[in-house]
């Protein structure tokens, strides 16, 4: 039906695919089997995917396409995002899908209940093409950390693609899928989108219901959007927001305005803050010059670019890496080998519930996993409670007030997303501090609640890999993300001529000559 070819069709944002769709130009199973068939002929290189759902995502967009052809209310009715295909990172529970978090300990687990992000995406008709990869338990910053293998980023399979999301990233940025849910602990929806050229969100907590997400850190976990552009991005957000009463942290403010900020983006009169502590020492030169670059590009489109201090945040890093282990202890104990998931027994002596909790988590747990929870449940021992996890909620505080005086001086504040480019696989696996550091620049806005929204700036003069800039806002204040972000992302791409992504040649290249050309496997 269609006169674009699959190469084209995976190639177009969600939004231009919503349109064809809209228009009868093109079928949601037309749409769907091209991504499928990218997923067949290059994710045995890039392992974006753990599971793929071709039986049902194509019977979701032919009973789309039925609709559509039948015409009526039903056809008006349609969600503007129905029939465009999505893939989901393998912590949120799915029914009719093996949902394992990335561990040994759920292989082949089914969940009986779908979260409440999969039902919003059904009741918008969206085909979900499978369950994306991602660090144990969204434990990690390269998505080293599966159980699974690793993924590979698109643009140079020796390297990360970010993490713990980077199953989710690499689909969307190896056209693989255009859409794509993440969830962001520390930076694991944004640090993927800096390193592999796409978008990625973390919306303000609360906005996004996390009932059926897999919980690692409660109190910082967010379900967030990935994709290729900002309005992308925005269209999934207002499909996946709203109050939720089976979350008791879900906010019940109405975030319906974020499509309209991304398509009317505007920053003239605006005051943009440069956060003073994060660029600048210790960020790779090519990364601060793309940042540089930015703040240039968002002056001359009429905004005021201010540096704004927040001291608090060199505190950041320290205070999540107690507060986030403390509740990962908490909430990974219920993987004990009795309830469900996997169930080791002891080789020797007494079959008592200690020794099986014991043998279960010793073989379903990888080394990142055990580390934190080693680490969260110290935290929360006597005697270490009030000087460790008790001190790092307190300088969470003193960060929340940093950013609010911030706020004052500022509509919303940038930064470099990461302080480096993807760096090689293997190369600091070994160095868990070296790793956490790459999250020195997201984990302050989980740490606060406040949105957070990264889009690519560029390519470093180093490597030519991807560099991405930061934008953060006030809690509830997502559409501004959106305006600022709409209107950067296309100075940007006046600049390179084009989206991003379209820069990197091997990511328009059949699988083969990826192999040839990088060498490695999976």
């Amino acid at each position: 039906m269609s006169e674009l070819t699959s190469n084209e069709l995976i190639r177009l944002s969600a939004a231009a695919l919503a349109a064809k769709l809209r228009a009868g130009e093109v079928t949601s199973v037309e749409v769907t089997q091209a991504h499928l068939d990218r997923i067949a002929a290059v994710d045995g290189q890039v392992n974006a995917f753990l599971h793929v759902n071709a039986e049902e995502a194509l019977a979701v967009a032919a009973e789309v396409d039925a609709i559509r052809a039948a015409g009526g209310a039903a056809a008006e009715e349609l969600h503007e995002l129905a029939g465009v295909p999505i893939a989901v990172k393998d912590l949120i529970v799915t029914i009719g899908q093996p949902t394992t978090a990335g561990s040994k300990i759920l292989e082949g687990w089914h969940s009986p209940y779908d979260a409440t992000v999969i039902k919003k995406l059904r009741a918008a008709k969206m085909p979900i093409l499978g369950k994306t990869n991602l660090d144990e338990f969204a434990m990690g910053s390269s998505t080293e950390h599966s159980a699974y293998g690793p993924t590979r980023n698109p643009w140079d399979l020796e390297r990360i693609p970010g993490g713990s999301g980077g199953g989710s990233a690499a689909a969307v940025a190896a056209f693989e899928a255009p859409l794509a849910l993440g969830t962001d602990t520390g930076g694991s929806i944004r640090q993927p989108g800096a390193v592999t050229g796409t978008v990625g969100v973390k919306p303000t907590y609360g906005a996004v219901s996390r009932y059926g997400a897999i919980a690692m850190a409660s109190s910082l976990d967010q379900i967030g959007p990935v994709s290729r552009t900002v309005l992308d991005s925005a269209l999934l957000q207002e499909v996946i927001g709203g109050h939720d009463p089976f979350d008791s942290t879900s906010l019940t403010d109405s975030f319906d305005n974020l499509v309209e900020a991304a398509r009317t983006g505007n920053v003239q009169g605006m005051k943009i803050g440069i956060i003073k502590e994060l660029h600048g020492e210790g960020y790779q030169a090519g990364v601060e010059n793309r940042f540089n670059e930015s703040l240039e590009l968002l002056k001359e489109a009429g905004a005021e670019i201010v540096e704004v201090s927040c001291p608090n945040l060199k505190y950041a890093l320290g205070a999540y890496y107690l507060i986030m282990p403390s509740e990962v202890s908490s909430n990974l104990a219920k993987f004990d080998g009795v309830r469900f998931g996997l169930r080791v027994l002891p080789k020797e002596g007494p079959m008592t519930i200690e020794r099986v909790m014991a043998a279960t988590r010793a073989a379903g747990f990888g080394d990142e996993v055990k580390r934190r929870i080693i680490l969260g449940t110290y935290a929360l021992s006597a005697g270490y409670y009030d000087a460790y996890y008790g001190s790092a909620q307190k300088v969470r505080t003193l960060i929340q007030r940093d950013f609010d005086a911030a706020f004052a001086q500022a509509d919303v504040l940038i930064s470099p997303t990461a302080p480096t480019t993807a760096f090689k696989l293997g190369e600091k696996l070994d160095d868990p501090l070296a790793m956490y550091l790459n999250d020195v620049a997201t984990i302050p806005a989980n740490m606060a609640g406040i949105p957070g929204l990264s889009l690519p700036g560029g390519l470093a003069d180093e490597d030519g890999l991807p560099v991405g800039i930061q934008l953060l806002a006030p809690a509830r204040e997502d559409a501004r993300l959106y305006r600022v972000g709409a209107v950067l992302e296309a100075l940007l791409e006046e600049k390179w001529g084009g989206p991003l992504l379209a820069q990197a040649p091997s990511l328009v290249e059949p699988v083969e000559t990826l192999v040839e050309t990088h060498g490695g496997s999976k």
